[in-house]
């Protein structure tokens, strides 16, 4: 329930704050998270980013002034943070459909974006979709080389790219030139060095001895620091991997007794036994205090 709390103080930020500059880590200080755990924790739970909801809400309330008041267009635009009535009008049909002109005259009762409450979201039907509790594991410390991808969480860049990681990874055979391989066939995805935007890299790749030493470009070395992770199984159909990695942030971290601590997630795929799509096996860690 605290996850829940803290995000409802930023999405209170927000709200007293759509008419002026909203800076992402203004937005997630209020709720006391880093910039990129913040958009990740809102995406899984809400289904949108932060940003698209500012958009909305903003949209949605210029909306309400058009019609209960004399202001132009452009002053409209202004005060919720465009700087141009060209780009207001672009963002503004695109949300509602129609222009502010012609909104103002015709009133087609657009209702918009409400003001999102997350303190209701503990009630919501989690769905169809279910997962086995997590064990709580001791880690020691693994290094890891491979090759770096950059993605990004806005709209969902991240779950449409990273499969074409693991096939660049695996198509081009760069796990053959990595020394000192532990584990041969168990592939590692690593998100780390999140960026306040919301990007972030992805490193594919596997476990290497301690002295292992990353080849050059592309390749790259990250030691996965020891400590107490929750290890999810995530086996099926690969497209069950973004609702499971969703449902970790979006109901199980938020409903848990456990904190998320600084550092990388990671997952660990048996390639040898996922070669089918309908047989994937994963594992998914995440760092817990």
């Amino acid at each position: 329930m605290q996850y829940y709390l803290q995000i409802q103080k930023a999405v209170d930020y927000i709200e007293h704050h759509l008419q002026e500059n909203l800076a992402i880590q203004e937005i997630a200080s209020s709720a006391s998270f880093s910039p990129f755990h913040f958009q990740r924790l809102f995406l899984a739970i809400s289904g949108f980013t932060v940003q698209e909801y500012i958009r909305k809400r903003r949209i949605t309330e210029a909306s309400k002034h058009l019609l209960d008041s004399d202001e132009s267009i452009l002053s409209v635009a202004v005060a919720f943070q465009y700087h141009s009535q060209e780009a207001f009008t672009r963002a503004f049909e695109s949300y509602t459909g129609i222009t502010p002109g012609k909104f103002r005259k015709e009133n087609p009762g657009f209702i918009g974006q409400s003001p999102i409450s997350f303190l209701h979201y503990p009630e919501k039907e989690t769905g169809e979709f279910e997962m086995d509790k997590p064990a709580i594991v001791q880690l020691d410390r693994l290094r890891i080389i491979g090759c770096e991808y950059r993605t990004h969480l806005d709209g969902g860049r991240h779950y449409r790219e990273i499969p074409g990681f693991y096939d660049d990874f695996g198509r081009n055979g760069h796990f053959m030139h990595i020394p000192h391989r532990t584990a041969p066939g168990m592939a590692y995805g690593v998100s780390c060095r999140f960026q306040d935007d919301g990007g972030f890299s992805f490193i594919v790749g596997e476990e290497s001895g301690e002295t292992g030493e990353a080849p050059n470009h592309p390749y790259v070395s990250i030691d996965l620091p020891e400590g107490k992770y929750a290890k999810f199984n995530a086996y099926g159909p690969a497209e069950h991997i973004q609702n499971k990695r969703d449902f970790i942030y979006g109901v199980w971290l938020p409903e848990s007794n456990y904190v998320r601590r600084e550092g990388p997630d990671f997952e660990v795929t048996d390639v040898v036994n996922s070669r089918f799509p309908g047989s994937m096996r994963m594992q998914i860690f995440i760092p817990l205090v």
